[in-house]
Protein backbone atom coordinates (compact mmCIF):
# COMPACT_ATOMS: atom_id res chain seq x y z
CA UNK A 1 0.00 0.00 0.00
CA UNK A 2 2.75 2.44 1.00
CA UNK A 3 4.55 1.69 -2.76
CA UNK A 4 0.82 2.71 -4.45
CA UNK A 5 0.47 5.60 -2.13
CA UNK A 6 4.03 6.70 -3.53
CA UNK A 7 3.03 6.73 -6.94
CA UNK A 8 -0.45 8.39 -6.12
CA UNK A 9 1.42 11.29 -4.25
CA UNK A 10 3.99 11.21 -7.16
CA UNK A 11 1.15 11.72 -9.89
CA UNK A 12 -0.11 14.43 -7.63
CA UNK A 13 2.86 16.37 -8.26
CA UNK A 14 2.91 16.15 -11.82
CA UNK A 15 -0.35 16.99 -11.86
CA UNK A 16 0.03 20.08 -9.43
CA UNK A 17 3.06 21.16 -12.07
CA UNK A 18 0.81 20.55 -15.37
CA UNK A 19 -2.80 22.15 -13.77
CA UNK A 20 -0.80 25.48 -12.16
CA UNK A 21 3.19 25.92 -13.54
CA UNK A 22 2.88 27.98 -17.14
CA UNK A 23 6.68 27.12 -17.45
CA UNK A 24 5.78 23.57 -17.00
CA UNK A 25 3.29 23.93 -19.84
CA UNK A 26 5.73 25.49 -21.78
CA UNK A 27 8.38 22.80 -21.31
CA UNK A 28 5.50 19.91 -21.98
CA UNK A 29 4.25 22.07 -25.79
CA UNK A 30 8.20 21.93 -26.40
CA UNK A 31 8.37 18.06 -25.42
CA UNK A 32 5.19 17.22 -27.66
CA UNK A 33 6.93 19.54 -30.63
CA UNK A 34 10.33 17.13 -29.95
CA UNK A 35 8.48 14.38 -29.80
CA UNK A 36 6.71 15.14 -33.08
CA UNK A 37 9.57 16.39 -35.05
CA UNK A 38 11.20 12.91 -33.75
CA UNK A 39 8.42 10.84 -35.30
CA UNK A 40 8.14 12.65 -38.31
CA UNK A 41 12.19 12.76 -39.18
CA UNK A 42 12.24 8.72 -37.82
CA UNK A 43 15.06 9.84 -35.48
CA UNK A 44 17.78 7.08 -34.22
CA UNK A 45 17.43 5.45 -31.48
CA UNK A 46 20.75 7.30 -30.26
CA UNK A 47 18.88 10.53 -30.89
CA UNK A 48 15.79 9.27 -29.29
CA UNK A 49 17.87 8.39 -25.86
CA UNK A 50 19.25 12.26 -26.25
CA UNK A 51 15.69 13.76 -26.91
CA UNK A 52 13.74 11.51 -23.95
CA UNK A 53 16.85 12.49 -21.68
CA UNK A 54 16.47 16.38 -22.44
CA UNK A 55 12.91 16.27 -21.53
CA UNK A 56 13.11 14.14 -18.29
CA UNK A 57 15.96 16.03 -17.09
CA UNK A 58 14.32 19.56 -18.16
CA UNK A 59 11.11 18.82 -16.87
CA UNK A 60 12.29 17.17 -13.32
CA UNK A 61 14.17 20.47 -12.80
CA UNK A 62 11.53 22.42 -13.40
CA UNK A 63 9.36 20.61 -11.12
CA UNK A 64 12.47 20.79 -8.27
CA UNK A 65 12.47 24.64 -8.61
CA UNK A 66 8.84 24.59 -8.12
CA UNK A 67 9.28 22.74 -4.98
CA UNK A 68 11.61 25.01 -3.72
CA UNK A 69 9.62 28.61 -4.58
CA UNK A 70 7.15 26.59 -2.74
CA UNK A 71 9.28 25.61 -0.09
CA UNK A 72 10.58 29.33 -0.18
CA UNK A 73 6.99 30.88 0.25
CA UNK A 74 6.03 28.84 2.75
CA UNK A 75 9.25 29.48 4.86
CA UNK A 76 9.43 33.26 4.58
CA UNK A 77 6.47 35.21 3.82
CA UNK A 78 7.88 38.84 2.76
CA UNK A 79 11.35 39.43 0.62
CA UNK A 80 14.29 37.81 2.07
CA UNK A 81 17.41 38.67 -0.10
CA UNK A 82 18.88 34.83 0.78
CA UNK A 83 15.49 33.24 -0.39
CA UNK A 84 15.89 35.43 -3.25
CA UNK A 85 19.58 34.08 -3.86
CA UNK A 86 18.09 30.57 -3.52
CA UNK A 87 15.11 31.02 -5.76
CA UNK A 88 17.27 32.37 -8.76
CA UNK A 89 19.47 29.63 -8.30
CA UNK A 90 17.11 26.71 -8.87
CA UNK A 91 15.24 28.94 -11.68
CA UNK A 92 19.25 29.26 -13.41
CA UNK A 93 19.60 25.63 -13.14
CA UNK A 94 16.19 25.26 -15.48
CA UNK A 95 17.37 28.10 -17.98
CA UNK A 96 20.86 26.13 -17.96
CA UNK A 97 19.09 22.53 -18.76
CA UNK A 98 16.71 24.13 -21.30
CA UNK A 99 19.21 25.61 -22.95
CA UNK A 100 21.33 22.67 -23.73
CA UNK A 101 18.69 20.76 -24.40
CA UNK A 102 17.80 23.22 -27.34
CA UNK A 103 21.26 22.94 -28.74
CA UNK A 104 21.04 19.28 -28.38
CA UNK A 105 17.85 19.78 -30.42
CA UNK A 106 19.36 21.76 -32.97
CA UNK A 107 21.96 19.63 -33.42
CA UNK A 108 19.38 16.88 -34.41
CA UNK A 109 16.60 18.24 -36.18
CA UNK A 110 18.25 21.75 -37.57
CA UNK A 111 20.34 18.92 -40.39
CA UNK A 112 16.94 17.10 -41.10
CA UNK A 113 15.15 20.64 -41.48
CA UNK A 114 17.72 21.76 -43.74
CA UNK A 115 18.13 18.70 -46.07
CA UNK A 116 14.18 18.54 -46.34
CA UNK A 117 14.19 22.15 -47.35
CA UNK A 118 16.51 21.33 -49.74
CA UNK A 119 14.84 18.48 -51.64
CA UNK A 120 11.55 20.56 -51.98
Amino acid sequence: MRLINSFVFAFNGLKICFTSETNFKIHAALAAVAIGLGIGFSISNTEWGAIIFCIAFVTALEMINTAIEKLCDVAQKDFHPGIKKVKDIAAGAVLLAAVCSFVIAVIIFLPKIIALLKSL
